[in-house]
């Protein structure tokens, strides 16, 4: 099987280790080549399809590499931060604020599908987790009909999506706000379902929530003297 048959779009990966699946599914999801990441690891695209594919060991640098290549984090890569929440390590030495412009928050809020959701419940405010999609100039929700983040509709509402990186001390944010309405028309709730990534991780939540952006913000923690990140 040739590197172009496993492109980004290929259903079944290989066989291999969780650091290898973590790789090639970050690869695929930012719909890189092999070959162009090996390119930017300054590594082989041989020993890269190895490190997909078997249960391969690479040392430290050659990960930190990787991990910067891939636009994400060594403890990410190797699954460190399934229990380990991220934000712990110290800042960057030279920390530098960037705003990110429209373009830029749409393409960060491209490349998660899960976020913050702040509303008022019984006169309160409230943050809940939720999966959101993006399509066509906005963003939806999925959540269950009695639930908090159901309250957001028929009101404005914020939805805040963000990434941390640890092993530079970067990371950026995104936040959404404006008028949200519950979907009760047919035809776009079976056109947001079909465009969702996953189910929602809660389970069956069937109610979308439709978030018609008024205010989109964003900023960025970049460490100086760094390369710009790939989705930058």
């Amino acid at each position: 099987m040739t590197d172009q048959d496993r492109g980004p779009g290929s259903a079944t990966p290989p066989a291999g280790s969780d650091l290898g699946r973590r790789v090639r599914f970050r690869r695929c999801r930012l719909g890189l080549s092999l070959a162009e990441v090996a390119a930017r690891a300054g590594a082989s695209p041989g020993y890269l399809r190895h490190v997909e594919e078997d249960p391969a060991e690479p040392g430290a640098e050659f990960l930190l590499r990787l991990a910067d290549a891939l636009d994400t984090t060594v403890a990410e890569l190797v699954g460190g931060t399934v229990e380990f929440p991220p934000g712990l390590a110290g800042a960057a030495a030279r920390p530098e604020v960037l705003v990110l412009d429209t373009a830029a928050c749409w393409t960060h809020l491209g490349t998660h599908g899960v976020g913050r959701v702040a509303v008022t419940v019984d006169d309160a405010p409230a943050i809940f987790p939720v999966n959101y999609t993006v399509t066509d100039g906005g963003i939806a929700f999925r959540t269950a009909p009695e639930s908090g983040p159901a309250a957001a509709a028929g009101d404005r509402a914020a939805l805040e999506v963000d990434h941390l990186d640890d092993a530079f001390g970067e990371g950026w944010s995104v936040l959404v706000v404006g008028p949200a309405r519950a979907v009760t028309d047919p035809a776009e709730d079976r056109r947001l379902t079909a465009a969702a990534h996953s189910d929602p991780w809660v389970g069956a939540r069937p109610l979308w929530i439709a978030l018609d952006p008024v205010h989109l913000t964003g900023r960025r923690i970049h460490a100086t003297g760094r390369p710009a990140p790939v989705s930058a």
